[in-house]
C-alpha cells in the first residue's frame, strides 16, 4: 500500500485527516488517488469508524466479512502453532491492511496507536513519515520523561523514507534527529506554512494551523513519489481546507439558539488548547457574529 504514518502525543488524528482532506481535492481534480484508506483510534461512536475508505466508516457487512476473514486465519494459525491470539489493537491492524487491500485503496493514512516503536502499525513500509506535537502522555508504558516519548514516536522512521515534524521542544527535537539519523532518514522539522489561509474557521485554532502545516508537508512528499507529475495546487489546498473534518476536535455544533463546543482533550495540554479555543471563539462569536453564526441566530453575552 501507498502509506502516510503518522506518530506523536497531539494532534495525530486531526494530522490524518488534514492529510486527507488534502489528497482527496487531488484526487477530485486528477483521478488519483480515488480511494483513501483511513486508519485512526480511537473510535467515538461506532468501531467502524477505525477502518475507513473515503472517510466514511466500512459498511456493517463489510466489516463482518473483514473481520472474520482474519480473525478465521489468525485463530487457525494459533491454534496450530500454540501462539496467543492477537490483542484488540493487533487485530484491528490486521483487519484494516486487509480492508484496504481488498477494496484496492491507492493511499492509506495510518495513525498509530499510542506508541511507536513497539505499536503494531510500525510493520508498514511507508513513502512518508510524520510526527505531530510530543508530550507527556502514556508515561506508564513510554516512559516520563518526553526524551523517552520522543524515542518510541521515532521508531517509526524507516531507512530512506523521507520524514517530517512539527516544531518540538529542544529535547524532543533532539532525540528524534538522532533517531533519523540513526536509521539513515531525512528529517526536516516544519513550521507554519504561509500559503495556508488565514481566513480559514478550521485553521483558527493554532494547534491546528501547525497540524494542518504538517499534513501540507506528508500530502506534498506523498504526492512527490506517487504523483510526480501532479503535485497539489493551491485550489487543492483551499479545497482541502474546506472539507476539513475531524468531529470531536475543535468541533462547534449550532443547534437553534445553541452552541455546542465539542473537544476530547484528555490530558493537560489538550485541556488548556480546548479551553482557549472555546474562550476566543465565543467572545469573537459575539463581536463578529455575522461571521460565525447563521443569519438572525443571537446568543446571550458571555462574562
Amino acid at each position: 500500500m501507498n502509506v502516510i504514518h503518522v506518530a506523536g502525543t497531539k494532534g495525530k488524528g486531526s494530522t490524518c485527516a488534514f492529510a486527507h482532506s488534502f489528497l482527496k481535492a487531488h484526487g477530485e481534480r486528477t483521478g488519483f488517488p480515488h480511494k483513501i484508506g483511513l486508519y485512526t483510534s480511537p473510535h467515538m461512536l461506532r468501531t467502524r469508524e477505525r477502518i475507513r475508505i473515503n472517510f466514511s466508516p466500512i459498511s456493517e457487512e463489510l466489516f463482518t466479512k473483514y473481520f472474520f476473514e482474519v480473525w478465521d486465519k489468525v485463530h487457525n494459525h494459533a491454534l496450530q502453532n500454540s501462539y496467543r491470539m492477537p490483542g484488540c489493537f493487533q487485530l484491528f491492524m490486521l483487519m484494516s491492511v486487509h480492508t484496504f487491500a481488498k477494496e484496492r485503496v491507492d493511499a492509506a493514512i495510518y495513525e498509530t496507536h499510542s506508541g511507536g516503536e513497539y505499536c503494531t502499525t510500525n510493520i508498514l513500509k511507508p513513502t512518508v513519515t510524520g510526527i505531530t506535537t510530543l508530550g507527556l502522555d502514556h508515561t506508564e508504558v513510554l516512559g516520563p520523561l518526553i526524551e523517552n516519548i520522543a524515542w518510541h514516536k521515532g521508531g517509526i522512521f524507516k531507512q530512506g523514507i523521507p520524514a517530517f515534524s512539527s516544531p518540538q521542544t529542544p529535547a524532543a527535537a533532539e532525540v528524534l534527529q538522532q533517531r533519523a539519523d540513526e536509521k539513515g532518514v531525512p528529517l526536516k522539522f516544519t513550521g507554519l506554512d504561509a500559503t495556508l489561509s488565514m481566513e480559514a474557521l478550521a485553521l483558527e485554532p493554532e494547534v491546528q494551523r501547525v497540524n494542518a502545516s504538517l499534513a501540507l508537508a506528508l500530502t506534498n512528499e506523498f504526492l512527490k513519489v506517487k504523483a510526480p507529475n501532479g503535485g497539489l495546487t493551491s485550489q487543492d489546498v483551499v479545497r482541502g481546507i474546506e472539507q476539513y473534518s475531524w468531529p470531536g476536535r475543535f468541533h462547534r455544533i449550532v443547534d437553534g439558539s445553541r452552541q455546542w463546543f465539542l473537544d476530547i482533550a484528555h490530558n493537560e495540554l489538550s485541556l488548556k488548547k480546548a479551553a482557549h479555543w472555546f474562550a476566543k471563539t465565543t467572545l469573537a462569536t459575539q463581536r463578529y457574529p455575522h461571521l460565525y453564526l447563521p443569519y438572525g441566530l443571537e446568543i446571550p453575552n458571555i462574562k
